[in-house]
Parts: C-alpha cells; sequence; structure tokens
C-alpha cells in the first residue's frame, strides 16, 4: 500500500481549506497572496481592512455629501453694553396697590367688586377705564398660593391686542401682581402656574411665557416654544364673581 510522505498533497489541501478572506469577500476573487507587493494587492488589502473595520461588504452606499457647511461662533455686537434694570413702571410683576378701593380683611379677591378693581387700577395708571363689553369674563383662582382666591381680568384693547391683569390680597390691600399686554392667543392654569400663549411667525408654533408666584412675586419662570392647537371649548376655572 502505497504511503503519502510528509508534507506530499499538504499544500493542495491546505489550499481547498484556507477560508477566504475579506479581500475574497470583497471583490470575489481569489484570495490575496501574502507574497504580493503590486499596487493591486495593496488596494485589496487596503479595502479588505476598511471592510472589516466597517463590517460592511458593499462600498456602494459611501457617497460624498460635498463640502461641510463652515460653523461659525456668534458676533457678538458692543459685548461691554448691557441694559439697566427694568423699572417699576416696566416690570410687568410688580406689585402696585389699587388706591380707591376698599380694603378686604378676608383677604379674599372673591369679596371685591372686580369692574370696581379694574377701573380703580386703569384710572391710577392715567388711563381711561374699559368699555364694559371690552372687558372678559373675570376668574377667580388661588395664583399666590394661599388658599385664597385672586382676580384675573384680560381687557381686549382690540381685534388682535389684549390686557390681562392679576389682582390679589396683601395685608388686606387689593394689589395688582401683573399686568402683561400683547396677543393673547391663549391664557391657561395648570399646577399654579399662569401660561400665556402668543403666535409667532411660523403658523405650527406659539410661544408660551410661564408665570410662578415665588412668596413674594408673579415671578417668571419659563419661556418655551409650543405646537399652536385649535381653540378648546373653555371651561370655567375657579368660578366667577
Amino acid at each position: 500500500m502505497a504511503t503519502r510522505r510528509d508534507g506530499e498533497g499538504g499544500g493542495e489541501e491546505m489550499r481547498r481549506r484556507r477560508p477566504r478572506t475579506a479581500a475574497t469577500l470583497l471583490s470575489g476573487t481569489t484570495p490575496i497572496s501574502r507574497s504580493g507587493t503590486g499596487p493591486s494587492s495593496r488596494t485589496a488589502l487596503a479595502l479588505a481592512a476598511l471592510a472589516l473595520l466597517t463590517g460592511c461588504t458593499n462600498l456602494e452606499g459611501l457617497q460624498d455629501e460635498g463640502r461641510a457647511r463652515d460653523v461659525d461662533a456668534p458676533l457678538v455686537l458692543w459685548p461691554g453694553s448691557t441694559p439697566a434694570p427694568p423699572s417699576r413702571n416696566e416690570n410687568p410683576a410688580v406689585l402696585v396697590p389699587v388706591p380707591g378701593v376698599p380694603r378686604i380683611p378676608g383677604g379674599s379677591m372673591a369679596e371685591a367688586n372686580p369692574l370696581a378693581v379694574l377701573d380703580a387700577d386703569v384710572a391710577a395708571q392715567g388711563g381711561t377705564p374699559p368699555a364694559p363689553r371690552a372687558v372678559r369674563r373675570p376668574v377667580l383662582h388661588d395664583l399666590t398660593d394661599d388658599g385664597k382666591p385672586d382676580l384675573l381680568m384680560a381687557v381686549d384693547l382690540g381685534p388682535r391686542i389684549s390686557e390681562l391683569r392679576v389682582y390679589s390680597v396683601r395685608n388686606t390691600v387689593v394689589t395688582r401682581v401683573l399686568v402683561v399686554r400683547g396677543v393673547l392667543a391663549g391664557v391657561e392654569l395648570a399646577a399654579g402656574h399662569l401660561a400665556l400663549r402668543e403666535p409667532t411667525k411660523d403658523p405650527r408654533y406659539v410661544s408660551v411665557t410661564d408665570y410662578v408666584w415665588d412668596g413674594h412675586a408673579m415671578d417668571l419662570w419659563n419661556l418655551t416654544l409650543d405646537d399652536a392647537r385649535t381653540p378648546q371649548t373653555p371651561q370655567a376655572v375657579g368660578g366667577s364673581p
């Protein structure tokens, strides 16, 4: 019986059993010889390495998206100039006692005459009290977290501009705690927050300004953008006087 000598036919068997390399998988050709040093061999090896790193054997998905856009830092103009703090008349959340209305020992704005409070406040600022038809239904709601209702009044100054005024009782004195004028697309109350919604240039979004009582004043809590939505059927909030 013929005996195969060591090494005889081993090369052929090893060639049959040799696994296909990444270059073989990539190109669909025979494996690259270790002794190959030509340009084609180096290119194939580079592609094989890329395929192993990316885990992808198809380079057709790589596309040139062009030159990346330059990103520049904002150019700050007049960096040494800063605005002065808002004056008392410019601060919408400054506390202003309303003159000419009775004190309320009980501390509840439910005991006040809403129109009398509004007229007295506007007159104290040198304005003309609004016509009753321009005043929306008064709303009572506890915004100052003292367990007693505060008074919210909205006046439509024109087809687009409105004014919101909020009153509370501070040490028996009827006090205005907030006045905001703007395009009020919505006024909402939730979890002690007073949210004012106003339209933006993009009809899909509205800006939302959140105010919350911080123990001393109606503090500006947050400014955000929200999706515009169809106005819902209004619900009574806190009752009306």
